[in-house]
């Protein structure tokens, strides 16, 4: 999804990274339990979905926009997101998710270039999910811990929020909101949109 990023001082920053203390610990999703609306990423993701997000360095600096088309598969049981990226400078890219429930709000995730399996849990309009994505910056490839939160807003768009983090530092972080897609709201083409 976020296979590359555009950063000589991110590159740097890797390099002094023994030098900073990590520090915080991630929330309990289980503190959002009985929040409103409740997510079911099950539901929420069948059918069509559009997303806008962008990534932004340590210091905040905007380095890539994307708009990503999502079309989604559930039975019940199982959860298949097809995602396709377009990002700002015309570059695109595929993820293929499929997640399966496990019962009591916990789901486990796989994805063509995600590592391992991945555990998720949902909780009231809240759902966390941490796994390693290998990315490319300033031409080399490294693997980051990525902790990912997404929570469900009154009016349906869903927020997403991940940071990208090496040896517990956050390094960069992705904002993305979603919207679903009734079959009034245009084709899923793949043209460029608008960023």
């Amino acid at each position: 999804m976020y296979r590359k990023i555009r950063s000589h001082s991110l590159a740097l920053l890797l390099l002094a990274l023994p030098l900073l203390l990590a520090g915080c610990s991630s929330v309990d999703i289980e503190r959002y339990a009985g929040t409103t609306p409740e997510l079911d990423i099950g539901e929420y993701f069948e059918g069509r979905t559009r997303a806008w997000g962008m990534v932004q360095d340590y210091r905040g600096e905007v380095q890539r926009r994307f708009v990503v088309d999502i079309d989604g598969e559930h039975d019940g049981t199982t959860l298949v997101l097809d995602e396709h990226f377009v990002y700002d400078d015309g570059e695109t890219d595929r993820r293929v998710w499929t997640f399966e429930r496990q019962g009591d709000g916990r789901w486990i995730g796989s994805a063509n270039d995600v590592e391992g399996p991945v555990e998720a849990r949902q909780a009231g309009h809240a759902f966390t999910m941490t796994y390693r994505l290998p990315v490319e910056v300033s031409g080399r490839e490294i693997t980051f811990t990525m902790e990912d939160w997404m929570f469900l807003q009154p009016d349906g768009r869903l927020l997403n929020r991940t940071d990208m983090k090496k040896f517990g530092v956050t390094l960069a972080r992705i904002t993305i909101v979603f919207e679903r897609l009734d079959d009034a709201s245009g084709s899923l083409d793949a043209d460029a949109p608008d960023t």
